[in-house]
């Protein structure tokens, strides 16, 4: 049995810095206070490429080199706007009492019982180690390009499911021969699970997605540690492999607005026929949603602050309005009802004015049907616009103001001129 740490998608950039870095120490930190043999960062390590003079690249290279003096790790190569090729190099040589592998293709490495990584000369082994701890096969993020350019762009994404099944497949073999050693077996890769949960709760069910469940487990390893999707998740399979696990870590904190569940990390023991996981919470910002389907009202919010503590947390305000009533919104209220908030993020959604165009309308004779014309286009009642389009054409303004105020005189009832 190996216990192993599982952290994935930890996002270091400019704008994520201060929540990954606080998630991702205080996660090592519990990591190694659970005595892990080894640790794993599946993928998307980095938010986008990062200058390593930059603060989030001297944080992360700080961090993994805490991890490293505490047991080995591998890092793998996640989503290439992410982590772009070559981003990941700079810690094979960040040294460590233990050191670090990045797989950045595909391959197989053994973990080996001085701490040292063993790696396969090709894409698997074709004998096993001797002594191997643990054995595990890598998958980073396929390069789909490359895929389009030889099957061509509209066979591309089933193509990439295809051949990864058939990948998948083929490790097979080391994972039964490393079984039949007592040695466990692990995959780990970075991708989209179909039929998965993204983080905001939208089912992944697209043709372009890398796997299937089926696929994975038909790897026949114990456990399949996956990044790439923020949301914890896992399936289990019993069978005569024994008990077999794929899980998402999830992202270790919560970068955007609108996120279900937990952060965290995965704590895996994982043994030659058996693999167990438990989610590891960070202590992961606070996000609150508030909606308003119209106008934002102010006492409404209020209300809704009394019920809800929101110090500290990251609030979001949405409102639909019509575009005549955007300038109605009083933002600043609403900042100073929030202002125990760590964050106040005010999004507005103007449903613009749509204007019904009458076909034909320019090459009509008269104004009155002009007028008849938009009134049927636009649903509106007309007889009255027309009753005073005729005394406008037919009448003089003084003639039309003398009627007026006659009519205002007679509703008075005493000959005044009240309300003029």
């Amino acid at each position: 049995m190996v216990r192993i740490a599982h952290f994935s998608d930890l996002h270091y950039g400019p704008k994520n810095l201060i929540e990954a870095d606080r998630c991702f120490g205080t996660a090592i930190d519990m990591a190694m206070a659970s005595g892990v043999q080894a640790a794993v960062l599946s993928g998307d390590s980095t938010d986008h490429a990062l200058d390593l003079h930059s603060p989030a690249a001297e944080r992360l290279v700080a961090q993994v080199r805490r991890l490293a003096d505490h047991c080995p790790v591998l890092m793998l190569q996640g989503t290439f706007s992410h982590e772009p090729p070559g981003t990941l190099s700079i810690f094979k040589s960040l040294g460590g009492r233990y050191p670090v592998h990045v797989a950045d293709q595909i391959g197989q490495v053994a973990l080996m019982p001085n701490g040292c990584w063993q790696v396969s000369e090709g894409w698997r082994f074709d004998v096993l180690p001797d002594g191997l701890m643990t054995l595990f096969s890598c998958v980073p993020t396929v390069n789909k390009a490359a895929v389009a350019a030889t099957v061509g762009a509209g066979a591309a994404a089933e193509a990439v499911g295809e051949h990864l099944a058939l990948l998948l497949a083929g490790f097979a073999e080391s994972h039964r021969r490393a079984q039949s050693l007592a040695v466990p077996s692990i995959g780990v890769s970075h991708g989209t699970v179909f039929g998965c949960l993204s983080e905001h709760g939208v089912p992944m069910a697209g043709f372009d997605h890398e796997f299937t469940t089926g696929a994975l487990f038909a790897a026949e390893a114990q456990a399949f540690m996956l990044g790439h999707i923020h949301r914890h998740q896992a399936w289990d399979c019993d069978g005569r492999h024994g008990r077999q696990r794929i899980a998402y870590a999830g992202s270790i904190g919560r970068f955007h607005y609108g996120e279900d569940g937990d952060k965290g990390w995965l704590l895996w023991e994982v043994g030659a026929s058996s693999a167990v996981c438990t989610l590891q919470p960070t202590p992961a910002r606070r996000t609150v949603d508030i909606v308003f389907d119209g106008k934002p009202d102010i006492n409404a919010l209020r209300d809704a602050l009394a019920q809800q503590d929101v110090a500290g947390a990251f609030v979001r305000v949405r409102w639909t309005v019509a575009d005549e009533d955007r300038h109605e919104v009083n933002r600043q209220a609403i900042q100073e009802a929030l202002g125990a908030a760590a964050e106040v993020k005010l999004e507005g959604r103007i449903v613009p004015v749509v204007r019904t165009r009458a076909a034909g309308i320019s090459q009509l004779d008269s104004l009155e049907q002009k007028v008849t014309a938009w009134a049927q286009a636009t649903g509106v009642q007309h007889a009255g616009l027309l009753r005073c389009l005729g005394e406008l054409v037919c009448s003089q303004p003084d003639e039309i103001a003398g009627r007026i105020l006659e009519a205002k005189c007679l509703s008075c009832g005493d000959g005044g001129i009240k309300g003029v």
